[in-house]
């Protein structure tokens, strides 16, 4: 009989019934035919083997894959190559894959799964798909080559690529490229983080090379146009007021990446070395009633210094971190009441130092001096109290673990003298009789 020519549900011709129920018990009949059961499946083969002519075969089925169960008896009367172009969505693909690799069904399990392997897919069903074609043996070979995971050397080879991307200047098509560069800032960041499992990428020599060359060239960017902004032609210009707050978050960025690979003392050690520069520039009277994007964004990365540094997650000499404190302190007193005073005037200003902000910077203060030797420790309280803006941020907690320290290390120093005087020998004095003798 030729194929061609019958179709399912036919009954003049079916000579084998499929009797579809689900968990409910509701049956559906199908009338089909025993060559085209027994070709297009082993397992029907085998079942009509120990059948005699207009028997019925008895399928048990959920509410969840029945219509699966009808669309494979469908896809029995294809022929080979429309099997293929038949398929239409992923879903419907994986519950045909699951039912074709457990009737034995090769030639549709195997137009499922090129199916599946050339269309993109959702994550929560790439957990179906792997469920799918565990039964299929060998041919579930092209899926398994898209989803195995990827060589370590192409990993890095990618990573590295992405990293020099994100730390390139903008090109001559934005906003397309600064989108591509936001892209893979993001996926450098998600390829190093630290999740339930592990980072695709371990950060060898080669990777932290790649890191550091990135950090100068944003360094280096963001100096250039920094600088930029005190020639005449610039002053006003919005444009340059942009590419310093995209090189400002390019910074931010880098410190974020190079916390997670643990080399935040290479951007702590520029970050302190430019930032006299950085504030001549920034303070430059005329800045004194604009730039305020720049002026939160570049306290905000400070606080981010301070804080690495004030915690002891990076480890720098006391002259440097007393050279942190005096250029930073005086700048964020000086500046938070002014973006304060603007808040007030406009509720609708937006560069504000919100309490996260403040909170952060405080602590890290307090413990930077507190880790600092004592009479350095006297000279930053003394200017700070000699301050007008005492207010903020409030080192009173580290001036009175100070002074208690200070009074403790006299008393001990007093104790330590009275006791090196008890045990002094002392001078043998003679008696006059001794003295005849």
């Amino acid at each position: 009989m030729d194929n061609a020519r019958v179709y399912l549900d036919d009954r003049s011709s079916s000579d084998i019934v499929i009797q579809l129920k689900n968990k409910e018990g509701r049956p559906e009949l199908f009338y089909s035919h025993s060559y085209i059961l027994k070709s297009k499946s082993k397992y029907f083969a085998d079942r009509l083997s120990h059948l005699s002519a207009n028997s019925c075969i008895e399928i048990q089925c959920s509410d969840s894959n029945y219509q699966h169960h009808v669309e494979l008896l469908r896809h029995f009367y294809l022929d080979a190559d429309l099997v293929l172009e038949s398929l239409s969505s992923v879903q419907s693909a994986i519950g045909i894959l699951q039912l074709a690799a457990s009737f034995s069904c090769e030639d549709i399990t195997k137009s499922c799964i090129q199916y599946l392997e050339a269309v993109p897919w959702e994550d929560k069903e790439e957990e179906e798909i792997l469920k799918a074609v565990s039964k299929a043996g060998p041919m579930a070979m092209p899926i398994l080559d898209r989803i195995q995971p990827v060589d370590l050397t192409a990993t890095k080879n990618v990573f590295i690529s992405a990293v020099r991307f994100a730390t390139s200047p903008g090109g001559s098509c934005p906003p397309f490229r600064d989108d591509l560069k936001i892209s893979a800032q993001e996926q450098v960041e998600y390829m190093l983080t630290d999740d339930e499992d592990v980072p695709l990428v371990t950060a060898d020599d080669e990777v932290k090379l790649e890191i550091i060359a990135g950090l100068s060239k944003v360094f280096s960017l963001f100096e250039e146009e920094f600088s930029s902004l005190l020639v005449e032609s610039e002053l006003t210009s919005e444009a340059a007021e942009d590419k310093i707050m995209q090189s400002l978050r390019d910074l931010e960025w880098m410190c974020t990446i190079l916390t997670k690979m643990d080399l935040l003392k290479d951007f702590v050690t520029r970050w302190t070395e430019k930032s006299n520069k950085l504030l001549r520039v920034i303070q430059d009277i005329r800045f004194s009633l604009n730039m305020w994007g720049p002026k939160v964004k570049i306290i905000e990365i400070t606080a981010k210094v301070l804080e690495a540094v004030g915690y002891g997650n990076v480890i720098i000499q006391s002259p440097c971190r007393v050279q942190l404190l005096r250029t930073w302190l005086p700048y964020i007193r000086k500046t938070k009441p002014l973006l304060d005073a603007m808040a007030n005037e406009d509720t609708g200003f937006a560069n504000k130092m919100d309490e996260d902000l403040c909170h952060s910077i405080e602590g890290a203060m307090v413990s930077l001096v507190l880790a600092l030797p004592s009479n350095d420790q006297a000279d930053i309280l003394t200017d700070w109290m000699s301050g007008e803006q005492i207010k903020y941020p409030d080192l009173s907690e580290a001036f009175e673990v100070w002074c208690y320290r200070t009074k403790s290390a006299k008393r001990r120093l007093v104790e330590g003298l009275e006791r090196a005087g008890e045990a002094a020998p002392q001078p043998m004095i003679l008696s006059h009789n001794s003295a005849q003798d």
